[in-house]
């Protein structure tokens, strides 16, 4: 059962709900979108530390969630940058995933993702400067400080959740 495509197909449809129910629930939604953003859902980015088929579902649930609050262009961009930089990222940092910092603590593939992928946010700042004529470097600092908080925040819950759930599948 675990090696199937249903499962699999599945499995990845059930993390890309949880990306946009934790983005676009009313509450969370407030904080998810705009050049100051703190998205929940972006701690769902370490799921593919455990198993590479989850880069697809954060893609995905990434999307509809810009598709359910921005635009056209927030769908191609955000999407594309999310699964461009996941992906390098996993690539990037896979190496480190079962060492520590802090006395086994904070997860040094986590945290060396977070500030790559908070510094991949230039992407989405050009795109909100060239859509909505945010200013590009205030809104880069904002858009990376936001997401370096949530994917923090993101690296506790998800690698002590994987230590008692078997993400791996």
């Amino acid at each position: 059962m675990k090696n199937s495509k249903t499962y699999d197909l599945v499995t990845i449809a059930i993390v890309a709900a949880l990306y946009v129910i934790l983005t676009v629930t009313p509450g969370l939604n407030a904080m998810s979108y705009g050049p100051v953003q703190f998205r929940i859902s972006e701690m769902l980015n370490f799921t593919a530390f455990f198993n590479k088929k989850y880069i697809i579902a954060v893609t995905v649930g990434c999307m509809i969630s810009n598709f359910l609050s921005f635009t056209w262009v927030d769908v191609i961009v955000g999407g594309l940058s999310t699964l461009v930089f996941l992906t390098l990222g996993v690539l990037l940092f896979d190496r480190f995933k079962n060492r520590y910092f802090f006395n086994g603590k904070l997860n040094q593939a986590f945290l060396y993702f977070s500030v790559f992928f908070s510094l991949s946010m230039f992407t989405i700042a050009l795109e909100l400067k060239v859509v909505a004529g945010a200013p590009f470097w205030i809104t880069w600092l904002t858009m990376g400080l936001g997401e370096f908080a949530s994917l923090l925040v993101g690296a506790f819950v998800m690698d002590h959740l994987g230590r008692r759930i078997n993400l791996a599948r």
